[in-house]
């Protein structure tokens, strides 16, 4: 069996599809009815239970389970804290993986998990990455860098933007590089891992074939809808001093502090990692955007 935790997400909604699409049998643990109620019928097992609650979680897993742990926050919000979430949930599933005997327990880090980091979000992944090696538990770790295709937060918010915006906000200089990897890619990877889990008991970072700015990221994408518009570069100051502003009134403002410094430093690995790791080359950004952006 497949334990899902967070399947609700962007890459757990697509693994979900392509594995009950595949005929193999998926658990999901959930905390809403209404997500319940979805993803049973696509032909999903459901499990009640939240990670940050270990009572919760009681009985869920069976021995020589296939466990995923996607779940993740990229922004705290009142008791979903990236230190609730990512270190104490994390800490939780595995005790309970270790109890019940699970076969293999796979963690979605992300690219520049780093204890010593300044980023709350970064430094969290790194933590729940040491519970996961520490835990005795056969298991794998992917660091992807950012994911996109349909449904993903980040292309939805800067193609809302494109939309009614008449020129391109860049915030600060644009130059930090990122290296984009498409869903599909991801799953690929995910895909042999399932198959040979054997072959894949350590971290591996996950990213397209490109190191590509903000600036240029979101340039491909104007292109792609095909709405090219001149670019503007917003003072990065001014940019957090805005977030800091909106966060002061609203409860999920667009943007955080915290967010705007990730923009500021390169999240990139080997151009060639995947390929010198599962075997095949991922598709490019704008090829990706060919496929999913209208």
């Amino acid at each position: 069996m497949i334990f899902i935790a967070g399947a609700t997400g962007f890459v757990g909604g697509h693994l979900v599809n392509d594995l009950i699409g595949k005929g193999l049998k998926v658990k999901c643990l959930v905390r809403s009815e209404k997500v319940a109620a979805s993803l049973s019928s696509r032909g999903a097992e459901i499990v009640r239970g939240d990670i940050t609650s270990r009572e919760s979680m009681r009985g869920v897993l069976n021995q020589g389970d296939f466990v995923v742990h996607l779940v993740g926050i990229i922004e705290e919000k009142g008791k979903a804290t990236f230190r609730s979430v990512h270190v104490d949930g994390t800490a939780n599933l595995v005790e309970e993986a270790k109890e019940a005997g699970v076969g293999h327990f796979f963690y979605q880090s992300a690219l520049g998990a780093d204890r010593d980091s300044w980023s709350a979000y970064l430094r969290t992944k790194a933590e729940a990455e040491e519970i996961v090696k520490k835990s005795g538990i056969a298991c794998t770790i992917f660091r992807p860098s950012l994911i996109i295709g349909p449904w993903d937060g980040f292309t939805k918010k800067l193609f809302d933007m494109l939309k009614i915006s008449p020129v391109v906000p860049i915030p600060g200089d644009g130059k930090a590089k990122f290296q984009p990897v498409y869903i599909k890619d991801w799953m690929q990877c995910m895909g042999k891992v399932m198959e040979h889990p054997e072959k894949f008991l350590s971290t591996f970072d996950i990213g397209g074939p490109e190191h590509l700015t903000y600036r240029e990221i979101v340039e491909t994408l104007s292109e792609a809808m095909g709405r090219r518009k001149p670019s503007f570069e917003i003072p990065m100051g001014l940019m957090k001093l805005s977030a800091v502003f909106l966060g002061a009134f609203l409860s999920s403002p667009p943007v955080t502090v915290d967010q705007l410094r990730l923009l500021e430093q390169d999240n990139i690995s080997d151009p060639a990692v995947v390929e010198k790791n599962f075997g095949f080359k991922p598709v490019r950004f704008k090829d990706a955007l060919k496929e999913f952006v209208r």
